[in-house]
């Protein structure tokens, strides 16, 4: 039997707000670590698809592709348009596959409002850890450099940390979805290819950062990656990163490791056959922040703790900003390397772990522990929605169709017409013909004054 959910009457949209569904809006859920936020969200969608719940939303896109004229069914002709129909939803901002933390989905006609969250300011978590970097600036690349640590302390890198604050300049890791010449930067790393144009630094903003843990060597269980990366790869990176590797250590770091058959879970593999299960018990997150930022347990043989430090951070920054990059470029502030432990984004918006994020687990546990969850925090964002000035938002989308001023279509001139108080008023020409195009505009009047045109 359906969970039965109770009918709650929701306030009036104001005018200049979208008719949603009980089922629709934005909600975010708590992603965990290994898998990518698109998996995320067809893990939602395979839960929603069958559920009593979104099963308004599913009838009413049915009975719209049902009404289709043979054209519009003829159009639909991509594969994707030809599966079985799915509840819509989208992100409001990815996060990597290692991070956990707050992610945002808009259901429904709620897609149209997740520019607002892509946009919003945004708080993390991260572990840096000093003395190696990779190609990636995280724990799952390969290490393309190594550099002394014994000199970092505690005082450096928080003096290190006022550069990092208010408005700055940040040049984004090769690892991302920037595009170079019509090329992502990933590709140009996953091939070995260097950037034909050199990455340029960007302003983002920093509106806190702060240290709220600091580990030394040895007392902690973050590791660097063991795979190291091609020459080839490390002499491409290293011009494109500007890095200065002194290369010590790399041979002690390889001797201290040999024997050690197993490697991590995280690390980034093409046949890696971790890659196409789904993450286990010990993988999937819980509601409590410092657990989503422990090291994940390994059931492989004890290893010597890292010897570099390691220090943990928490910041509030805006849009475009790369938490990756400030690890990076942390590392090499106080003359070391440094790279990404842990990411966990705690907050978006208005949505925080631990408040009104949904937990992953709960998809497993069914419809009678998540439909409620989801409908409360649905209900929620309506309301909020509802309440908004009319100045604050501009709907993309209003049954259909927009409110935005109307524009003459090409070739067809704007067409005057009195009102009764003798101001003149501008209509489209195009809202002058019939259905069969036949003008039934007045006859053409005299052109407006220069006092009259806008």
């Amino acid at each position: 039997m359906g969970t039965r959910y109770a009918a709650t009457q929701l306030p009036t949209l104001a005018r200049n707000t979208m008719a949603y569904l009980p089922c629709e809006g934005i909600f975010a859920i708590h992603k965990p670590p290994s898998i990518t936020s698109a998996q995320v969200i067809r893990d939602c969608q395979s839960h929603f698809k069958s559920s009593t719940f979104f099963k308004p939303w599913l009838d009413r896109e049915q009975a719209r592709k049902d009404s289709e004229s043979h054209n519009q069914r003829q159009k639909r002709r991509s594969w994707k348009q030809r599966q079985p129909l799915q509840v819509k939803i989208g992100h409001g901002g990815t996060l990597d596959p290692m991070a956990t933390g707050v992610l945002v989905l808009g259901v429904g006609n709620g897609t149209k409002r997740l520019p607002d969250f892509i946009g919003c300011t945004k708080s993390y978590e991260t572990v840096v850890l000093f003395g190696a970097a990779t190609d990636s600036y995280d724990a799952v690349g390969k290490i393309i450099g190594r550099k002394g640590y014994e000199h970092v302390t505690r005082e450096k890198v928080e003096k290190a940390l006022e550069n990092f604050r208010g408005q700055i300049m940040q040049r984004p890791p090769i690892f991302s979805a920037l595009r170079v010449q019509g090329k992502r930067l990933y590709e140009y790393a996953r091939e070995g290819k260097e950037v034909p144009v050199e990455i340029q630094e960007r302003p983002v903003e920093v509106k806190s950062l702060e240290m709220v843990e600091w580990m030394e060597g040895g007392s902690h269980e973050y590791r660097w990656p063991e795979e190291e990366a091609e020459p080839e790869a490390k002499g491409v990176a290293e011009k494109v990163l500007h890095l200065e590797s002194d290369g010590q250590g790399a041979k002690r770091k390889r001797e201290e490791e040999v024997g050690n058959g197993d490697t991590e879970s995280s690390k980034r593999t093409k046949a890696s056959p971790e890659s196409t299960t789904p993450p286990t018990n010990e993988s999937k997150p819980t509601s409590s922040l410092e657990q989503a930022l422990a090291p994940p347990t390994l059931p492989q043989a004890p290893q010597e703790p890292c010897p570099a430090p390691a220090c943990r951070l928490r910041m509030s920054v805006t849009s475009g900003f790369y938490v990756r990059s400030l690890c990076h470029d942390l590392g090499a502030a106080v003359d070391s390397m440094g790279l990404m432990s842990t990411l966990v984004r705690s907050r978006q918006g208005e949505f925080s772990l631990g408040e009104n994020v949904l937990e992953y687990v709960d998809l497993e546990k069914g419809e009678e522990v998540w439909g409620p969850k989801i409908q409360e925090t649905l209900q929620e964002w309506q309301k909020r929605e509802a309440a908004r000035p009319a100045d604050e938002t501009e709907p993309a989308d209003l049954g259909g169709r927009s409110e935005r001023k109307q524009r003459p279509m090409k070739g067809h001139p704007r067409v005057e017409s009195a009102s009764p108080n003798k101001e003149k008023v501008f209509v489209p020409s195009s809202s002058l013909h019939d259905e069969r195009g036949v003008n039934r505009s007045p006859s053409p009047s005299p052109s407006p004054t220069p006092e009259a045109k806008s």
